[in-house]
């Protein structure tokens, strides 16, 4: 018998699919990171089908229950991602730091450039008076 969650459970792994397949056609996700994401979708696929996996994995890892297994992979993966964004962070904090330099220094060049056009048509002025 195949029970409501089982098919929403489906169905939304199937549109993540075509989500993530259709991101990496727009250069949005690379292709290990396409790979990944199928991996996990057809996993959720699968355990929605087919619940009672969750519990041979859980007995294969020495877990108790299925449920937990999936708890524990949930939070895993949850901690794996959250670093990965730190590191992201991390390393857009740097280069935006770096940009915003440059442009400081440009914008200084600028001034000093200016300033010496403003000086240079002052003694133009002060030499034809």
């Amino acid at each position: 018998m195949i029970f409501i969650y089982q098919i929403v459970g489906a169905i939304a792994g199937l549109l993540a699919i075509i989500l993530a397949i259709s991101r990496f056609k727009e250069g949005k996700i690379t292709i290990g990171m396409l790979s990944l994401w199928i991996l996990i979708w057809i996993g959720v696929i699968y355990v929605s089908l087919d619940p009672g996996a969750t519990n041979l994995f859980a007995s294969f890892v020495g877990i108790g229950r299925g449920l937990d297994v999936v708890i524990i992979l949930g939070l895993f993966g949850c901690y794996y991602l959250v670093f990965k964004i730190y590191i992201m962070i991390e390393s857009m904090e740097k280069e935006i730091t770096e940009l915003v330099r440059e442009i400081a220094f440009q914008r200084e060049d600028l001034k000093e450039m200016n300033n010496l056009k403003v000086e240079e048509k002052d003694k133009n002025l002060n030499k034809s008076k």
